[in-house]
């Protein structure tokens, strides 16, 4: 059934576009329409600011106002993203959904299937952002659907469980 899986791009109000995908997401779970809507995401790029002579990482929308849907187009999952509040259409001639062919996915950074991790359960790795920054922790837990990962980090002398994405940890090498 997912192989008439297709990407989708909606439009959103300017600001919206993590909201939309919570709120598709949400109603994905009480329609129970997992099977046809499969993955919403808001394409983020870490980009350095300097603020204050400082150089920050931060996260960006690469696509301010968008946010891709990977869903089977029906009559009913059509109306769902079209009536979800903060979406104001889906991209296409005439309002008519045109899925993203699978270069212009690939262009758009969308990571199809679940990425690849390279460390495992027991590793000790090294926190490189974030609160934590410089802590060394022990993987405790990877979840490849949501990219986090749960590291045991030793705090004033206990250990403690934090979670953390994938890009925030190097190994030790």
């Amino acid at each position: 059934m997912t192989d008439n899986a297709k990407w989708y791009v909606v439009h959103t109000y300017s600001g919206y576009e993590n909201k939309v995908k919570a709120n598709i997401e949400k109603l994905v779970e009480n329609r129970g329409l997992g099977d046809q809507i499969l993955e919403v995401q808001v394409p983020m790029e870490e980009v350095i600011e300097t603020k204050d002579n400082k150089k920050k990482a931060v996260m960006k929308k690469v696509f301010p106002g968008y946010v891709l849907i990977n869903m089977i187009m029906t009559d009913e999952t059509w109306y769902v993203v079209r009536n979800t509040r903060g979406v104001t259409g889906f991209v296409g001639p005439g309002s008519k959904p045109v899925p993203l062919s699978e270069e212009e996915v690939k262009a758009m950074g969308v990571e199809v299937g679940l990425p690849t991790f390279e460390y495992e359960v027991g590793e000790s790795v090294k926190v490189i952002s974030g609160p934590l920054e410089n802590f060394i922790g022990v993987i405790e837990e990877i979840n490849l659907e949501k990219k986090k990962i749960r590291v045991s980090v030793s705090m004033f002398g206990r250990e403690t469980p934090v979670e953390l994405e994938f890009d925030q940890i190097e190994g030790l090498h």
